[in-house]
């Protein structure tokens, strides 16, 4: 069917309509600043700050270092949602708008009435402290401006503040900084501290080496640059850590945007603007999660890997990798722009240089001995030899043998590389010496996978993965180990574990995932006969833990205006408490920080006076009782 002009020329604007209906007008002056407005504010955080699993998702506003600020509406609408919880938010009220957009205060102290009243009511109705209502349109209206909360320090806050947030009724977060707060000044640029640059093919090189590399940064002038060369080869892709500083504070916030260039053409840009709420996780695509779990530091990849489906990337070319060319002179420039437009560049050379076998050596090394990671697809089996001649490594699967020569070696240590894509090996060998390697099975991403052996089974979803796994899997000392730390999971995999040690009472026995170092965190699971399952969206070490302890309970204070405890649990972690009055329930407020619960009554006008009893269980059903009398 032949469309008319002048209906090809509607279903056109109708479609732009429809994006341009997808981002909010920014209205100047439609929002309030929330505290203090009209009068100079600080931030301790924006938006796009990397989190351990995701993006921070508005601004943190300072209270002066205290709680109890008032919080303002910062336009008309009506309260859509609250919620009172120990952990998160803490204690957060949502605004709806006439524009369509939400705005939200989170770690409030307490709300105003008749809020405060209705919650109040709602927590003694339902006996619990953690509550979420969502009230009808006419119920709670507020008008720009008014009081509706006192900022404060709950939840998962490090400090007094006010986190605000602006998101439209899909949960879609947009930068609140978008419309210009006059409130926060901000005419500083961000810095650039240093760039990473990766290897992401078999033949890539960086300075005549395969893997990752870093590069300090110096300032000259305004602008940053590396003080040397770069030569390199194959397909890299970039990585920037930097951070921006807001004027009178010395707070390390996020950069926004970062675009670049090569040899003065546009080749990628990413806008850290508006994120889907759903999307928040793939920040451990954004990010080179390895060096992050590792030690911390925030790297932006300035590329955009596998499995990443933000909707913050444009004028990409190649995904934004860079496929450099022997003798060839690459000008590269990387833009860093934060909210208020204040902009950095690095500026940097980078030459192509084919690959070629180069040695040093080292006489320090005393014995052979070799190691083996996975760099995306590529095997590097780092191979340290006492010979001046490197030796070869044989790799094997089944009674097929494949020698890798090595590719360079530094300080005695030779780098093999082999693509596993070719075929997964079971072993190695090194001067006669035979090497296991721990790979169980190929698992691919974007497909249902179940995977078994003889002490574990996984079932990995179809969006579990953001890129191809080679699975490796181990048990010692009662200790599974699957996968490793610091390969991140989009979603939950479900795992089935048979302990080798009998558990003495199932009804108090639970997966714990140990990390890194002594801590341990509850991953729950299921018992079937001997088995147990559950899910986790971390890959490492786990292990079977019985809790038997019951929590600890301490008295702090007591009156006829309010009682006050110290709760605490060693492994398991606290699952309830309830307090009871001459056997009326009595509320108690929960500051996981502090480990601590106090009291509020309805009435206000009724003493405390009689038998108090608290009981607090922990998740593995250990009670402990507390009884005093005020």
């Amino acid at each position: 069917m032949k469309l008319s002009k002048h209906l090809l020329l509607f279903i056109i604007f109708a479609f732009s309509s429809l994006v341009l209906l997808a981002q909010p007008t920014v209205q100047p002056g439609y929002f309030m600043f929330p505290i203090k407005p009209g009068q100079r504010n600080f931030l301790s955080g924006t938006m796009g700050e990397i989190r351990s699993n995701h993006f921070h998702g508005g601004i943190d506003i300072k209270t002066d270092q205290r709680e109890g600020l008032n919080v303002h509406a910062a336009a008309d609408g009506y309260i859509s949602r609250v919620k009172m919880s120990t952990y998160g938010y803490g204690n957060i009220i949502y605004i709806t708008h006439p524009n369509g957009l939400v705005t939200t205060y989170a770690h409030l102290l307490s709300f105003y009435n008749p809020l405060a009243e209705h919650v109040l009511q709602e927590q003694y109705k339902r006996k619990t402290f953690e509550l979420e209502l969502f009230p009808d349109k006419n119920q709670f209206p507020v008008k720009k401006g008014d009081v509706i909360a006192l900022s404060g320090n709950t939840g998962g806050s490090g400090g007094p503040h006010l986190h605000f947030e602006i998101r439209d009724t899909t949960d879609k977060l947009y930068n609140p900084l978008r419309w210009k707060f006059s409130e926060v000044i901000d005419t500083t640029p961000p810095e650039i501290y240093t760039l990473g640059i990766n290897t992401l093919n078999i033949y890539a090189r960086v300075n005549q080496e395969f893997g990752r590399a870093e590069f300090r940064t110096k300032k000259t002038g305004s602008n940053f640059v590396l003080q040397d060369t770069v030569y390199g080869h194959g397909l890299l892709g970039l990585e920037l850590q930097t951070i921006d500083r807001l004027d009178g504070a010395d707070n390390r916030n996020g950069t926004q945007e970062v675009t670049v260039y090569i040899n003065n053409k546009l080749t990628y840009q990413h806008h850290i603007d508006q994120v889907p709420f759903a999307l928040n996780r793939q920040l451990s695509q954004h990010i080179n999660y390895h060096v992050f779990r590792r030690n911390g530091r925030s790297f932006q990849k300035i590329f955009v890997d596998y499995g990443n489906e933000l909707p913050i990337y444009t004028a990409l070319q190649n995904r934004g990798r860079i496929n450099v060319h022997p003798d060839s002179t690459y000008q590269v420039r990387l833009v860093a722009k934060d909210s208020y437009d204040n902009t950095s560049t690095l500026s940097f050379v980078l030459k192509g240089q084919k690959p070629e076998f180069s040695q040093t050596l080292s006489k320090q090394v005393k014995q052979p001995k070799v190691d083996y990671e996975v760099i995306g697809n590529i095997l590097k089996i780092s191979a340290t030899d006492t010979s001046a001649t490197p030796r070869n490594v044989e790799l094997y699967k089944g009674n097929r043998k494949l020698v890798l020569v090595p590719s360079y070696t530094r300080n005695s240590v030779s780098v093999n590389l082999y693509d596993l894509r070719a075929g997964v090996p079971d072993s190695m060998n090194f001067c006669g010496t035979a090497y296991p390697f721990g790979f169980q099975q190929v698992i691919p991403s974007g497909k249902a996978v179940d995977f078994k052996n003889d002490y574990a089974k996984i079932e990995f979803a179809k969006e579990s993965l953001y890129d191809t796994l080679y699975l490796e899997t181990n048990l010692e000392d009662d200790v599974y180990t699957i996968g490793d730390y610091f390969t991140p999971l989009h979603q939950p995999v479900k795992v089935t574990i048979t302990p080798s040690t009998p558990v003495i009472d199932k009804s108090k026995a639970f997966v714990y995932y140990l990390g890194l170092g002594r801590g341990r965190g509850l991953a729950g699971g299921t018992w079937d006969g001997n088995a147990i399952t559950f899910t986790t969206r971390n890959m490492g070490k786990f292990k079977v833990l019985e809790d038997k302890k019951p929590p600890v309970i301490r008295l702090l204070s007591k009156s006829k205006v309010q009682i006050k405890f110290k709760i605490s649990d060693d492994l398991s972690g606290l699952s309830s408490f309830n307090a009871y009055i001459n056997g009326e329930w009595l509320l108690m407020k929960y500051e996981h920080k502090t480990a601590t619960i106090y009291s509020e009554k309805l009435d206000k006008s009724i003493p405390l006076s009689g038998e108090v009893i608290l009981t607090v269980r922990d998740n593995a059903g250990n009670e402990a009782i507390y009884k005093t009398t005020i």
